[in-house]
């Protein structure tokens, strides 16, 4: 093998472990991210019941159902 080829292979094998490193290092940002989102989802998802179980909507929501059913007999 000439001293060429050994430089080439050398950096080959130097970007190989230089992108298996980046992979791996975002791989722990994607978790982070689904772990941020998931959180935000439950937050909503507690906002969303709180606004619901409110007297107001409620008494809407009854109305409404009521008003579905009248038309449907």
């Amino acid at each position: 093998m000439t001293a060429a080829r050994a430089v080439v292979h050398a950096c080959a094998r130097s970007a190989r472990r230089v992108r298996r490193s980046r992979r791996l290092t975002e791989a722990g940002m994607t978790t982070a991210e689904y772990a941020v989102g998931t959180l935000a989802a439950c937050a909503f998802a507690a906002v969303l019941i709180a606004v619901v179980r409110s007297g107001a909507v409620k008494s809407a929501l009854a109305g409404l159902i009521t008003s579905a059913l009248a038309i449907a007999s």
